[in-house]
């Protein structure tokens, strides 16, 4: 497993999708926090926020991740090497979960520059240090849950065809439709005290409320079960290839 893992991070780093990743990342965040004259720009706020970042970054990961998982399957299953690689001494889940935390290491390493976006507010609040760290860290915390949930969005995208193309379509679609789209039918208020259920089960619940700085349980068993969900459908996903070869 650990080779493997090592083998699709240096897939990342030996070409230009890592830091490409990475660099879209920052440029698009950047622009919207520093350049564009839109309501997130930190110095026409006036306040020490980096809220518009974690209003921002969720959307940009939405579009993403999806690019970054949609090879991971489909290519092998193109290729047909994917054939070679369910044949090695490794179970479906082990294969799963290193393609799962090369692409969560790539996410983890585009997060890590913006902390020069945080001490820069950081210096210029007035006085320097006037910011709620607390939410700011929690907002951090529930980023990264999200994009591990996008992950595996994408990757069990990536495991349902042949076509990086689709997989990605797929990958954006359903991680759109789990971070805002019961958000959606809950604007519609059509069920009375059920809506707000619904609401509870999409992401952007989750996400806001790890953006207050208070890590809930129940928030980190949410993503936690949202995750173990997609992985075990990729996985269903990878056995049902093999039945079908066996026939």
């Amino acid at each position: 497993m650990w080779a493997l893992l090592k083998k699709e991070i240096n897939g990342f780093l030996n070409s230009l999708t890592g830091y490409l990743v990475i660099m879209v990342f920052l440029v698009i965040n950047g622009l919207f926090l520093w350049v564009l004259p839109v309501s997130f720009n930190i110095p026409d706020y006036g306040y020490s926020s980096l809220d518009g970042l974690f209003v921002i970054a969720p959307f940009v990961f939405l579009f993403l991740i999806p690019a970054i998982t949609m090879r991971f399957f489909a290519e092998e299953r193109k290729t047909g090497t994917i054939e070679l690689l369910l044949t090695k001494p490794l179970t479906d889940f082990q294969i799963i979960m290193a393609k799962y935390l090369a692409a969560l290491l790539l996410v983890v390493f585009s997060l890590l520059p913006t902390l020069i976006y945080f001490y820069s507010v950081y210096s210029l609040g007035l006085p320097p240090g006037n910011i709620d760290i607390g939410g700011t860290w929690g907002s951090y915390i529930g980023l990264l849950f999200l994009g591990a949930a996008f992950v595996a969005i994408g990757l069990f995208a990536s495991s349902l065809t042949d076509n990086q193309i689709i997989a990605f379509i797929i990958g954006v679609f359903i991680s759109g439709f789990v971070y805002v789209g019961f958000d959606l039918f809950y604007s519609f208020d059509l069920l009375g005290h059920v809506d707000l259920f619904i609401k509870s089960l999409g992401i952007n619940a989750h996400y806001t409320s790890m953006s207050r700085g208070v890590i809930d349980t129940r928030d980190v068993i949410y993503f936690l079960s949202v995750i173990a969900i997609f992985i075990l459908l990729t996985k269903i996903s990878l056995e049902s290839r093999k039945w079908e070869r066996k026939k």
